[in-house]
């Protein structure tokens, strides 16, 4: 899997802007991505040291759409929680 394919994008929320206090920052990855994926990436990218890496499948959820309110299912998610020993990421909002 290629780099650029590994990590979709930051995951920025109130519960994931105060988790930077304790220095976990979060990630949309690919389902298909691993842990040791994540950490090389993310330490080749950003050039911090990571010390942990937690992954979470989030299933997605039904919505009523349209006139007839018919469902539709959006899209299973992955998330990682990234827990760093050194150094921080600038992408995410200080708290």
């Amino acid at each position: 899997m290629e780099i650029n394919e590994v990590i979709v994008g930051p995951l920025i929320t109130e519960k994931t802007t105060n988790l930077v206090k304790e220095n976990i920052y979060t990630f949309l990855v690919n389902k298909k991505a691993s842990k040791p994926q994540i950490k090389t990436v993310l330490e080749s990218l950003y050039k911090v040291k990571v010390a942990e890496v937690r992954l979470v499948n989030r299933k997605g959820k039904k919505k009523k759409v349209g006139r007839f309110l018919r469902e539709k299912k959006l899209p299973d998610t992955k998330v990682a929680y990234v827990k760093l020993k050194e150094g921080s990421l600038e992408i995410f909002p200080k708290a």
